[in-house]
């Protein structure tokens, strides 16, 4: 048995149509059975809502008075494109404000849009016969705009790994706040809700198909960017109407530490058309895995600690080395269901038909990393390999000595082993010569919780360990903790003038 496309929008247009939410689905095909959720369910709408940084909007202003071509644009105070003709633009959701920073970016300048808030608009322009304008600066809402098209070339993803931190250090990701020693669990995702786990064969999903856009009617332009469906990671390219979207749909949202991002509602209609469809729409929170990963380590290749379900994501906690952590959501699942109610009331009051994919979506893809040309330069290629060091049970006056050489501001201080135990500063031993009596030893002046790097580490990376910890040198460690080298400001010297951008 089977339906097709025409028989099921028949049906939507009459009003007999049967419509379900995904989430209804699972226990509905329990109850009925596959064969008789087939008779009975026409569609079945699916929804979810949550952070799509890939995320944008095209926009055309009309011609000025005299005209410009603008060439640099900024709607209040945030960058947009000026690439595309002379009054048309793209604002992505994460370009961030010029004065504001990340409190404030493209997202937002698209919700104040759709709020029917005014936005500044000012451009520039070096002049031209046709277009002899140079400046412009105007107020603007959505209704003075000729086109607002919300083009959005990465949504909807088909899941999201889990993240967790290992380090003894706060970290600020895009998978929002993660506390030291795996204090927390973050995830992302609407599981059994989510428009891709309903059809992860892409048997319906595609281009042409109708959706539900932040509160309007859109549509499926193909596969998303970074489209990896091979590993369960399927992406959509998304677009609809921005005049008539929704601020309860589409909300602008700051990542502390990481920056602007747009949340975003989507939702599409299933046409239950035979058992395979039944099938794949009756998936359950229950059956959808992903990996939690260790965002503590700072590579593409981060390390899975464990996989894990939805359902146990959404419980509240999960177990993870033996100890029970806390997750959180980063989407809103409420949400995610009131898009998928909505899609239904859409569809069950003939607002919208259904439609089969004009072009099919690739269900078999990989998505490859960046192929990099040049290499990034490593710790190893500029770190300072003649290290003076220092023993834990030497004198304070010892370490000052090796520091009055001027060889060094930081000495790493070593046990017995020739292990790293600590480090001491110039300001350290100051401060012990400057009050004597209390200490003597350098292990009664030394810090022991020394931020190291090792060899192999990107150099980015061990800057960005400087600037957040506000320290001035790394002791280079090998993998038996001996220091075999010291990477300062001065070594980081060495990349100004493109010595090692080969």
């Amino acid at each position: 048995m089977h339906k097709t496309i025409g028989q099921i929008n028949e049906r939507i247009r009459d009003g007999s149509a049967r419509v379900v939410t995904a989430e209804e689905m699972p226990a509905l095909v329990a109850e009925l059975g596959e064969e008789g959720a087939l008779r009975e369910i026409d569609v079945v709408t699916t929804g979810t809502f949550g952070a799509m940084c890939s995320s944008g909007a095209f926009l055309n202003f009309g011609h000025a008075e005299p005209p410009i071509r603008m060439e640099r644009i900024w709607l209040n105070n945030v960058e947009a494109y000026g690439g595309l003709a002379a009054v048309d633009t793209f604002i992505g959701a994460t370009q961030q404000s010029d004065t504001l920073q990340e409190e404030y970016g493209g997202a937002h300048v698209i919700e104040d849009l759709v709020a029917k808030k005014t936005v500044e608009l000012r451009a520039s322009s070096h002049g031209t016969d046709c277009y002899p304008r140079r400046t412009l600066t105007t107020e603007i809402a959505l209704e003075n705009l000729n086109q607002a098209i919300m083009c959005n070339p990465r949504n909807a993803y088909q899941r999201y790994n889990a993240a967790t931190n290992t380090t003894d250090h706060v970290l600020n990701t895009y998978m929002g706040t993660l506390l030291p020693g795996s204090g927390n669990i973050t995830f992302s995702g609407s599981g059994l809700l989510n428009p891709i786990s309903n059809d992860p064969k892409f048997r319906l999903i595609g281009s042409g198909v109708p959706i539900f856009l932040c509160g309007a009617p859109g549509i499926v332009v193909g596969e998303g960017t970074q489209h990896s469906p091979a590993g369960g990671f399927g992406t959509l390219m998304v677009t609809g109407d921005l005049k008539q979207m929704s601020q309860e749909y589409l909300r602008a949202a700051t990542m502390t530490g990481y920056g602007v991002t747009m949340y975003v509602g989507l939702g599409i209609p299933l046409p239950v058309l035979d058992l395979d469809t039944v099938r794949a729409t009756a998936i359950r929170d229950e059956d959808i895995t992903v990996d939690i990963m260790d965002y503590g380590v700072p590579s593409r290749n981060r390390p899975s600690l464990r996989k894990v379900t939805y359902a146990e994501l959404r419980s509240g906690t999960v177990e993870l080395n033996g100890e029970e952590v806390r997750t959180s959501s980063l989407s809103s699942f409420r949400r995610a269901r009131q898009v998928a109610g909505e899609l239904k009331h859409w569809v069950e009051s003939g607002k919208m038909t259904l439609a089969l994919p004009t072009r099919p979506i690739n269900a078999t893809r990989q998505a490859k990393p960046m192929h990099q040309s040049k290499t990034s330069p490593r710790v190893l290629d500029i770190m300072d390999q003649r290290v003076v060091s220092i023993g834990e049970d030497e004198e304070i006056t010892t370490a000052a000595k090796k520091l009055l050489k001027g060889e060094t501001n930081h000495l790493p201080v070593i046990n017995s082993k020739k292990m790293l135990v600590g480090i001491v500063t110039t300001f350290d031993i100051s401060k012990a010569v400057a009050n004597p009596g209390k200490a003597h030893l350098v292990k009664d002046i030394m810090k022991t919780k020394v931020i190291t790097t090792v060899p192999d580490e990107a150099v980015d990376i061990a800057i960005q360990k400087l600037e957040k910890h506000n320290i001035s040198a790394l002791p280079v460690i090998d993998k038996e903790s001996h220091v075999i080298g010291i990477l300062t400001a001065m070594n980081l010297g060495k990349l100004v003038g493109g010595r090692w951008l080969k």
